[in-house]
């Protein structure tokens, strides 16, 4: 199969984009925003103001663009299961598990 770049975050259809995504990219099946949060590899439901990084302010809203300089363009995979990110191991997600309940 072909490396059709990165993954939509919201309809994980391919982009085409292999490089850096810039503010004004967006996908072209559902229109959604690339360079925002939900489409970042340090977005993180669970974690402090949604991000893996330490912001001073919450970015909101997610899932539209937005100036970060943290954003790292998420490696998104589409299995059976639906779209998820890429690049955590088993491992590394259960230490970040644990971690939230050591004091």
């Amino acid at each position: 199969m072909a490396d059709d770049g990165l993954l939509c975050w919201n309809c994980g259809k391919p982009t085409g984009i292999v490089d850096k995504v810039m503010r004004s990219d967006s996908c072209e099946n559902c229109l959604a925003d690339l360079r925002c949060c939900r489409g970042c590899r340090h977005y993180d439901p669970f974690a402090p103001k949604q991000c893996r990084e330490h912001i001073d302010r919450p970015v909101h809203p997610k899932d539209k663009s937005n100036f970060c300089d943290f954003f790292q363009m998420r490696q998104a995979v589409k299995g059976p299961g639906g779209i998820r990110g890429g690049g955590d191991s088993k491992d590394e997600r259960k230490k970040r598990f644990d971690d939230l309940f050591d004091d």
